[in-house]
């Protein structure tokens, strides 16, 4: 039923996968793991993070149906187990769970890897696209005078830096609880084609972002997380750049965190019924965007191509996934049919 969907998310592991494994080759440099190894050695970190996912499911709701009742937990959990962990399920997680972690690590890799790649940068020139678009002023300063430099400051480095342990959260939430499975491989299709996709623009316009080619720009913001968070991935370039360091992730065209924040809204609009859940990650968005611009993350053309990225990303992955867009794509319902019942818009 779902051939065409896992076809694609397996399609996109090999290929994004064959890519980071001969750039590693050519550079000389070997693939790590940029997340570290508090869970032990992949083959171990994988089985782990499956297992994982169904203890999430299994666990809290035994210990809240069964009031703590020991003697009822058992039941509870084979109950859920038969209705929701179907052959279908399991594979969506497993598969899930394994080409989505193929796919990050290796963006993270090729992230790495571009500055021993390229030393192309094409700063100047999107930096000339923003004074162009501002009518020859800053994008970044003309916020900052609009909305301050302190506690706006701190508000947008707290939703910016929300975002990576989201990403994690987020598969597993649509993996594990999508209660239509075709919702689930949308999800996870949709994110491994939009960080592939992000892969190939960070190559195709290799930049350092306007934060810290034109540092001086920003030096009047307070000091955050995020200034925390710029610095350590300025010394961990220099680390690579010097040859004792392992990692590095920058790289500005295109932002990811706008494209995959949309990738996120979107999802939530088209699978969620809760329209309070829709508004938050709505806001979500537009504030990841804000924020982009007034720390010096990205330019304005990483922005729009990031939401590029997400739009192709989520309507491929939908095709893929047998969904029905209707209303002008504004909404749209799973041509698919399932024994569960579907969790968003009718």
């Amino acid at each position: 039923m779902y051939r065409r969907a896992y076809s694609l998310l397996v399609v996109t592991a090999v290929v994004i996968g064959a890519w980071a494994a001969i750039t590693a080759f050519a550079i000389g440099r070997p693939l790590i793991d940029p997340e570290g190894s508090f869970l032990g050695p992949s083959w171990l970190r994988l089985p782990i993070l499956c297992l994982g996912a169904l203890a999430l499911d299994l666990v809290p709701r035994a210990l809240w149906l069964s009031r703590l009742r020991v003697r009822a937990m058992p039941g509870i959990m084979r109950e859920r187990l038969d209705s929701h962990w179907s052959r279908e399920r399991v594979l969506l997680v497993m598969l899930g769970i394994v080409c989505f972690y193929v796919i990050y690590v290796c963006y993270r890799n090729l992230k790495s890897f571009l500055p021993l790649v390229s030393d192309r940068m094409y700063d100047r020139e999107l930096h000339m696209l923003d004074r162009v678009l501002f009518f020859g002023h800053e994008p970044g300063p003309v916020i900052h005078d609009l909305l301050g430099t302190t506690v706006v400051a701190h508000l947008l480095s707290s939703f910016y830096l929300l975002f990576i342990p989201m990403v994690a959260i987020l598969v597993t939430v649509w993996l594990v609880w999508s209660r239509n499975l075709s919702y689930g491989w949308w999800f996870v299709t949709a994110q491994g084609l939009a960080w592939t996709l992000g892969t190939i623009s960070y190559y195709a316009l290799p930049t350092l972002g306007p934060g810290l080619e034109y540092y001086w720009l920003y030096d009047d913001l307070a000091n955050t997380g995020t200034t925390d968070l710029m610095n350590s991935l300025v010394n961990a370039r220099q680390g690579v750049l010097w040859g004792d360091g392992q990692a590095q992730t920058v790289a500005g065209f295109a932002s990811l965190h706008t494209g995959i924040s949309l990738l996120w809204a979107l999802m939530v609009q088209f699978t969620v019924r809760n329209r309070v859940i829709r508004i938050l990650f709505w806001i979500n968005f537009g504030l990841t965007v804000v924020a982009t611009l007034y720390f010096g993350w990205h330019y304005i053309a990483d922005d729009i191509a990031g939401i590029l990225i997400a739009l192709v990303s989520f309507y491929v992955a939908g095709l893929a996934t047998g969904q029905k867009f209707e209303r002008g794509g504004l909404s749209s319902h799973p041509t698919t049919t399932t024994s569960v019942v579907p969790v968003g818009r009718d």
